[in-house]
């Protein structure tokens, strides 16, 4: 079964990937596993760095701290068994990586649906799911009107 799921998180976006980590808790809480959130940063060009302040990096890494924290409390993520990790590069390259040196068995995104532009370049989830060398389950998010989650009923834990 899956115990070290990894779930990517764009921290600008997060609706996209609760649904991930909800579902990411659940396995979690069956299975005595660990969720590990991964929000990888764009690369900032060298050109613009001369005009950041020094400690910009350090801010938007707690900042994004902070929501991946507030995000598993929100996700009932097992105490104990929740961590992330924040990378800069590109998304799917990443978060590959991270997936490798964590040993995750299991990778859970959230996924917008496709549009046009999706077709002609392609989405990180379709680079994840192609080059991953464990599952990738991608999800989209659904709530009725209720703001429920309809795919799957609550798990007890």
């Amino acid at each position: 079964m899956f115990r070290t799921i990894l779930v990517p998180i764009d921290t600008a976006e997060t609706s996209v990937a609760e649904f991930a980590l909800y579902l990411a808790a659940q396995f979690a809480a069956l299975t005595d596993g660990a969720v590990r959130m991964i929000h990888v940063f764009p690369e900032i060009p060298h050109s613009f760095r001369a005009f950041l302040p020094p400690h910009i990096s350090a801010e938007r890494e707690n900042t994004a701290g902070s929501q991946l924290q507030e995000m598993a409390v929100k996700a009932n993520v097992p105490a104990g068994r929740f961590s992330y990790t924040t990378r800069t590069g590109v998304v799917y390259h990443e978060v590959l990586a991270e997936a490798e040196a964590w040993g995750a068995d299991l990778i859970i995104v959230g996924s917008h649906s496709p549009s046009m532009g999706t077709y002609l370049v392609g989405s990180n989830a379709q680079k994840i799911v192609r080059h991953a060398n464990c599952s990738v389950l991608v999800v989209r998010p659904k709530k009725d009107q209720h703001g429920n989650y309809w795919l799957i009923p609550q798990i007890a834990s």
